[in-house]
């Protein structure tokens, strides 16, 4: 910290940030539309992180000061950056080595179009319950899921927002997931008392997740035959590729190691790595050809033909457009976009914390939040506004659970509340924003855009309503008992 004079933000330059980016973002989607967050959204984010870091300068902050912040800031996001190229190259070696297509052919020959969408969301609900972990069940059976859903000329929008419901109430309910137990941490509850305590908010939210996604398959729109682009997906996959159990191996592999707690990165990767050996031993041919230089002796081409996956994904060339743009994904170099939003998101929400915007806003907040029902809403509504501002669920959680427990334990409210509300307001929100971390990750994995999947991610649009509606109707608020220790996490 400087020791230089600093004034306090007024509420007014708190919000000249915001209503900059807001316009700003407003501008970039008329003018871009779907595009977007191809560039103008990332120079939005970095233009009201300057305006941010204008406002501290004039309260009187050093240059030197904010720039250490925006470091530190950007700095977060580097393990879920190259997660993010983890996953890149997985799911290119994942396509090259016939687990991707083994998945969407078998996908197709079990999962009838009348009960694909609901089926698709238990599917991820319980793998990620098992595994703890929302982003690996998105990057593999997630992107599987996808192409199943093109095969059965169903919509990709509505199957990510299925996968995504499902991925994150199960990685919100189970105790191997990082953001369930941080919560805890900041709120300062016992992590199986916050998991039994948010029971009550995630099981009528999924109940009417899968009653929607229900509702939407009875209603038709998918076929067996997957229409006229994708009726002969299966054929062209069978010949394109050796199918096989075998090849879900590599995903089984990233599943044990998930759920035995192994790093993400390193899982994803060994993942990655493990679909490259598996596309030189079972799919040769196929391999030569991604290679593309008949000059190379076979040893080399299957090398480059692996590597080339890693690094720029696969390149299919089936006869059927629409098919090889199914299968033309994946490699390091797709995330590449996505990191650039990350790493902008990430250097406005450090300018706004380090300027003290935030908390500028937030003290404001507290002043209006007079009943346990407004206070509940208010710790739901700056959870999801620092998902949008500070880009991060774990800064959401943190910042928000940091700001607001002194005044949770000031008025005699169990730590449970509070861990709940992180969640259902941090957690669960956070893949519905374009440039958050999680928003970006699942737009660049599953290939659908964040505002195209959100109307459809019926568990984290309903969650935080579910949560509200108990707030003010003061059920399943706990009151602190005496014994109880307020001072420190129990997690």
């Amino acid at each position: 910290m400087s020791s230089t004079s600093t004034r306090e933000p007024s509420l007014l330059q708190a919000l000249v940030p915001l209503l900059f980016l807001s316009a700003a973002l407003a501008g970039a989607v008329y003018l871009y539309g779907d595009n977007a967050s191809y560039g103008a959204n990332q120079i939005s984010l970095l233009l009201a992180g300057g305006i941010a870091a204008l406002v501290g300068l004039r309260n009187g902050m050093r240059w030197e000061d904010l720039q250490e912040s925006l470091v530190q800031g950007v700095s977060l996001a580097v393990v879920p950056i190259f997660i993010l190229m983890a996953v890149g190259a997985l799911i290119g070696t994942w396509i090259l080595s016939g687990t991707v297509p083994t998945l969407i052919v078998y996908g197709m020959q079990l999962l009838h179009p009348s009960f694909f969408y609901p089926a698709a969301c238990l599917i991820c609900a319980i793998v990620a319950l098992a595994i703890g972990s929302s982003w690996t069940v998105a990057g593999t059976l997630g992107v599987a899921l996808i192409g199943v859903a093109q095969g059965l000329d169903m919509s990709p929008a509505i199957t990510a927002g299925a996968v995504i419901s499902g991925a994150y109430f199960g990685d919100k309910m189970s105790p191997l997931s990082d953001t369930t137990n941080i919560a805890p941490a900041a709120a300062g509850s016992e992590l199986f008392e916050h998991i039994r305590h948010m029971v009550w908010t995630t099981g009528p939210s999924i109940v009417i997740a899968l009653i929607a996604f229900t509702v939407i398959g009875l209603g038709g729109g998918g076929r067996m035959d997957g229409g006229d682009a994708f009726g002969d997906l299966p054929v062209l996959l069978d010949a394109q590729f050796d199918l096989g159990l075998h090849l879900l191996i590599p995903m089984l592999v990233v599943f044990v190691l998930a759920m035995r707690r192994f790093p993400a990165y390193p899982t994803i990767l060994i993942g990655a790595l493990l679909g490259a050996v598996f596309a030189v031993v079972f799919q040769p041919e196929v391999v030569i050809g991604l290679a593309g230089n008949e000059a190379l002796s076979r040893p080399m081409a299957l090398l480059s033909g692996a590597w080339t996956a890693l690094f720029d994904g696969f390149k299919a060339d089936t006869g059927n457009a629409a098919v090889d743009d199914l299968l033309s994904r994946g490699g390091m170099i797709s995330m590449l976009n996505t990191i650039w939003l990350i790493v902008c998101a990430m250097a406005f929400g450090a300018m706004m914390e380090k300027a003290g915007l935030l908390e500028r806003m937030i003290r404001s907040v507290l002043k209006a939040a007079r009943s346990t029902g407004s206070l509940i809403a208010a710790t739901l509504g700056t959870a999801v506004g620092a998902n949008a501002i500070a880009a991060d669920q774990y800064m959401a959680i943190v910042l928000t659970g940091r700001l607001y427990r002194p005044e949770y334990e000031q008025r005699g409210l169990a730590p449970v509340n509070l861990s709940r509300a992180l969640e259902d307001g941090g957690t669960i929100t956070s893949p519905l924003v374009p440039w958050n971390t999680c928003g970006a990750y699942m737009a660049g994995t599953l290939g659908v855009a964040t505002l195209d999947y959100l109307p459809y991610a019926f568990f984290n649009l309903a969650s935080p309503l579910v949560a509200l509606v108990l707030a003010y109707a003061g059920f399943k608020i706990l009151r602190l008992r005496p014994a109880d220790p307020v001072t420190a996490p129990r997690a």
